[in-house]
């Protein structure tokens, strides 16, 4: 061995782990004994056994892990910075609702025919979420900290967030949720930023930890669920201010009358500019351009 190597050996030697890895620990675990194998028996290391993991007790302890994994994948990711785009589920493709359309009218049933219209109709926002999505992701690509976008994970506005992403040569973050009807993944995520989640809170928290802004286009109540929470935040100071678009300003301001909580008091004056009612892309990108410093050899966070 030369001198070198014995002097890194010695180094090396001055900073090795006291302890085995919980890794190392769990793969070289030796079987159990024949009489402590069976499946009610407590030999098993308690960070490898699921059974106790999902004791009822063990929530706090689950809730933590939630918060951790995708904070800590992101930081080893450098995602620094995001941009989330909520929407519907249910909002299709133009391609796929111009399917649906022609099926149904070859169908002949009116209902039938009037709700793939309406799903014709909105799948404009589909296709903005995309453009949206592709626009960010092209701007951003060259900055030295890129902002990466974020959806819930699941189809309609969320699948064309991450595939405006995707078709733009850029990664994109995908928060699914647990649900009872099963919402799938998209296949537009990068594979290393798709993540699980089984409680709302959680995942909540984690579309707003990043974001330096908040792209909304037409959805349920779960998009309004995102929606109100992210104003609430910054409404009461427990965020910082970051700009929140709302897609469609006809179908906003039919859903949801703010002057009628101005005017009752329900908010105050001025809770209103807490938003903004934008149509296109393009229009979107020049409001976040104008309250942040979008030049490519950008650095630091918005």
């Amino acid at each position: 061995m030369s001198n070198s190597d014995n002097t890194t050996s010695k180094r090396k030697a001055l900073t090795a782990r006291n302890f085995p890895s919980a890794k190392e620990d769990a793969r070289s675990a030796v079987p159990p004994p024949a009489d402590y194998a069976g499946p009610n028996s407590a030999y098993r290391l308690a960070f490898t056994d699921n059974d106790f993991l999902l004791r009822e007790e063990l929530r706090p302890v689950r809730m933590q892990l939630e918060l951790l994994k995708p904070e800590l994948v992101m930081q080893e990711q450098d995602v620094k910075s995001t941009i989330v785009i909520f929407g519907s589920a249910r909002i299709k493709s133009e391609d796929e609702a111009r399917t649906l359309l022609a099926e149904a009218q070859a169908g002949g049933d009116a209902s039938t025919i009037k709700r793939a219209e309406m799903q014709l109709k909105m799948s404009r926002y589909y296709e903005e979420a995309r453009r949206f999505a592709a626009l960010v992701s092209t701007a951003s690509a060259q900055r030295d900290n890129p902002i990466y976008v974020v959806t819930g994970g699941g189809p309609g506005i969320m699948e064309a967030g991450n595939r405006g992403a995707y078709e733009a040569g850029m990664r994109s973050i995908g928060l699914n949720i647990v649900l009872p009807h099963e919402q799938q993944p998209n296949p537009y995520i990068t594979p290393e930023l798709c993540f699980q989640f089984h409680y709302f809170a959680l995942r909540k928290m984690h579309f707003l930890m990043r974001s330096v802004a908040l792209a909304c286009f037409p959805g349920g109540f779960g998009t309004l669920d995102e929606l109100f929470e992210t104003l609430t935040l910054v409404q009461t100071g427990k965020s910082r201010h970051r700009p929140v678009l709302l897609f469609g300003k006809d179908f906003w301001q039919r859903l949801l009358d703010f002057e009628l909580l101005v005017e009752t008091g329900m908010i105050s004056r001025g809770d209103e500019k807490l938003f903004h009612f934008v149509e296109t892309a393009e229009e979107g990108w020049a409001l976040l351009e104008r309250e942040y410093d979008m030049n490519p050899g950008a650095t630091s966070a918005p």
